[in-house]
């Protein structure tokens, strides 16, 4: 499959006192038109600095200081403001965090759903409310007439997650970024969210990137997944192959860290912490936690080697990884 989306050496810093501080650090993956790519990790890995990155939604402050983000062939980062305004929603949409504080709470849906409308598709009035009625329709809301008079605060959780897909939906996207959208969802509802992407990518024709922390919906999902650790992707391949068969010492951990895995439901948690950015360890940036941690994992940072078809890893003893 053509990629539809490149991302190569990709580099971000963010201010800090003592100077620059890298949060991304050469970040390299594509997705392929059509498919699903999930970027797990635990918090502070890099997956929504990734995604701003992608869409230049960056806070003023921090930098892109190196690589490529190709989109169908055209490089992003030498767009000026106003081209990379007609990617952003009309090419590229996003799925936000928190969706009840991405919608504005002074405003019913229908206006802001109007308003997203107008500036990507040039609809107004009778016209613009039927398209709106036939997207809540499209996300599952039943009483779309209702829902469209609602302010945020009248609806549930999964209600405004469906009413925030509706918006990135509004403008007929290529590519959707979704940004954890099962979190702080009930079990049954995120199960709702995860059906009604599968079924949006099938109708559709979605290619999406599925940012998350929960391994059971990159199950459910994806169909390639990228573990991010520290700013890196670490290991990078085919869902089945990588939760049979993972060969980052990292990725064993997070696939281990699941109750479901264990049958006490205990939680077996990834010994340490995540490091301080501003004290990025040397080599492996994994060494401080990898129980497989030699010399060489301080001072040499292991290159990225091939595993198998579409499979690669940066680790520099993956094959002593269970």
């Amino acid at each position: 499959m053509t990629p539809i989306l490149q991302v190569r050496g990709l580099s971000t810093t963010f201010p800090s006192p003592d100077g620059p501080v890298p949060v991304l650090d050469g970040v390299d993956f594509e997705v392929a038109d059509g498919e699903i790519l999930g970027l797990v990790g635990e918090s502070g890995s890099g997956k929504t600095v990734t995604a701003l990155s992608v869409l230049q939604l960056l806070p003023p402050a921090a930098r892109i200081t190196g690589g490529e983000i190709l989109f169908r062939g055209e490089n992003l980062l030498e767009l000026d403001r106003r081209q990379m305004n007609r990617v952003r929603g009309v090419d590229i949409s996003m799925i936000f965090q928190n969706p009840r504080a991405s919608l504005n709470p002074l405003y019913r849906v229908e206006k802001t759903l109007e308003q997203v409308l107008w500036t990507h598709r040039r609809l107004r009035g009778d016209e613009a409310r039927k398209v709106s009625v036939e997207l809540l329709v499209d996300v599952g809301l039943p009483d779309p007439r209702g829902v469209l008079r609602r302010y945020p605060h009248e609806l549930s959780g999964g209600m405004c997650q469906r009413v925030m897909i509706a918006y990135a939906l509004a403008s007929n996207p290529r590519l959707l970024i979704a940004d954890e959208p099962t979190t702080a969802l009930d079990v049954t509802v995120q199960l709702q969210i995860i059906e009604l992407l599968g079924r949006l990518r099938r109708e559709h024709g979605l290619t999406l990137v599925l940012i998350t922390h929960n391994l059971s919906v990159v199950a459910e999902l994806c169909d390639r997944v990228g573990v991010m650790y520290l700013g890196r992707i670490v290991e990078h391949g085919p869902v089945l192959e990588i939760f049979d068969a993972p060969r980052h010492p990292y990725t064993v951990g997070l696939l281990g860290s699941r109750p479901t895995v264990h049958p006490d439901g205990e939680l077996r948690a990834i010994p340490g912490q995540v490091p301080d950015l501003r004290h990025r360890p040397s080599g492996c940036v994994f060494h401080p936690r990898c129980p497989l941690m030699k010399p060489v994992c301080i001072e040499q940072a292991p290159l990225r080697e091939a595993v198998g078809p579409g499979h690669e890893v940066e680790c520099h003893f993956w094959r002593k990884v269970a």
